[in-house]
């Protein structure tokens, strides 16, 4: 499309994928634009994620500036039985953090102008000179390069590449956030563990995580929790997905929505089942977010002036704890692959290149970490032939390794 001028480029999707693209883009000459098909509330979505050095990196060639934690510093990863008495250990130190200390910053660094909510992509097209995206509003927007980061409901994969499809993996994840100060005297001792039960029903998860305004001070803080739990597809999601209207939603449900008595039943096994203190965590939340639990595996990353980033293109269930880290290494291997091949298809097959190993690669750490909630297994070891033990559970989860291979030899290590 252009020839001897500033390169346009149409980023779908304004979450933290499209942000790091967006930005990584804008500072390499693009001209850019994010078309998000949420008309607000985006700063206020997602709970807790892991945190790591590669990403800070990235987020400094976005453009962001930040000189306070990155999040609240835990030393390593523990293990506790019925009882809450711990069983494993595993020293890695890492920071733990709110969806919101990295979507906030890379949204300040985008000029707000370029940033286009309410956006929703209805269809595209391209031709040897451009790319079209057209919009429900019946607007239309053309430039040299088009991005689909937006995640695993894309409609730009939907268009490209309508036979990559999520595979439900048979299970949700049931999330919560709380504050600091509304735990029992009882916690306060567990509350900055990064901690992993297993209940008998699926795997629990809890660390802190910055409070109200990024504060990791003590008193300030929030405390996620992440409640893997066995939901068989068929009747049983359709009934999780269902609000009261009667509306089946597709692939998740907004957290209002869900129905009181869904939330009921979670609460009554977390009493029955999680140790004292940490059943305080699901019964003391305000708000639950259920996320089933998909796998997702495109069939390439490029389509001629059409790229999928993050989400959009491989989904790796969230043990792996990377989500955000591949969507930002994604980014930079596109703007990458861009700068050094003036091309578009052929840098898109670049892109392609460099990205796709390392994200099947995940997808195939995320599933041998949950294999055994898939299995309805009340622990990892309680299958040997899933060659998963409970210290090789606590070494694998939320570490960036590309080599499915070698996340296996380190479990087997332990």
């Amino acid at each position: 499309m252009a020839t001897g001028a500033t390169r346009r480029a149409i980023v779908i999707g304004g979450s933290v994928g499209g942000l790091f693209a967006a930005n990584l883009l804008l500072r390499r000459g693009w001209d850019v634009t994010v078309h998000e098909r949420a008309r607000q509330g985006l700063e206020s979505r997602g709970t807790g994620i892991a945190h790591h050095a590669e990403t800070e990196a990235i987020m400094a060639l976005a453009g962001v500036r930040d000189e306070n934690p990155p999040g609240v510093h835990v030393p390593g990863r523990c293990a506790v039985d019925a009882s809450g008495a711990v069983v494993a250990r595993e020293a890695y130190p890492q920071y733990v953090t709110a969806w919101g200390r990295i979507f906030n910053p890379l949204r300040a660094a985008f000029p707000a102008e370029r940033y286009q909510a309410g956006q929703e992509l209805a269809g595209l097209a391209q031709d040897a000179e451009g790319v079209t995206a057209h919009f429900a509003d019946g607007r239309s927007a053309r430039a040299d390069l088009l991005v689909g980061a937006d995640g695993l409901r894309s409609a730009v994969r939907a268009a490209v590449a309508p036979a990559a499809q999520p595979l439900y993996a048979g299970y949700v994840g049931w999330r919560g956030l709380l504050e600091e100060a509304e735990f029992s005297p009882a916690f306060a001792p567990v509350f900055t563990q990064f901690t992993f039960g297993f209940p008998g029903k699926g795997e629990f998860i809890g660390y802190p995580v910055p409070g109200a305004g990024d504060s990791v001070a003590p008193g300030r803080r929030r405390y996620n929790f992440l409640w893997y739990y066995p939901v068989d597809a068929g009747a049983a999601l359709d009934d999780l997905l269902t609000d009261a209207a009667g509306h089946r939603h597709a692939l998740s449900i907004p957290p209002a929505l869900i129905r009181p008595r869904h939330i009921a039943a979670l609460q009554a096994d977390a009493a029955a089942r999680l140790p004292a203190p940490y059943a305080e965590a699901p019964l003391r939340a305000r708000q639950f977010l259920v996320q089933p639990i998909f796998d997702l595996d495109s069939p390439a990353l490029g389509f001629g002036r059409v790229a999928l980033l993050g989400d959009a293109g491989f989904v790796a269930r969230p043990h792996v704890g990377v989500g955000v880290l591949k969507a930002a290494e994604d980014a930079r291997a596109l703007a990458e692959a861009l700068e050094a091949e003036p091309d578009i298809p052929a840098a898109l097959r670049r892109y392609g290149a460099a990205r796709i190993p390392p994200s099947r690669a995940a997808v195939a750490v995320s599933r041998h970490l949950g294999a055994f909630i898939e299995r309805r297994l009340p622990r990892p070891e309680a299958d040997p032939s899933l060659g998963l033990t409970l210290p090789g559970l606590l070494a694998l989860s939320g570490r960036p390794v590309a080599d499915p291979a070698a996340w296996v030899r380190h479990a087997d290590a332990h």
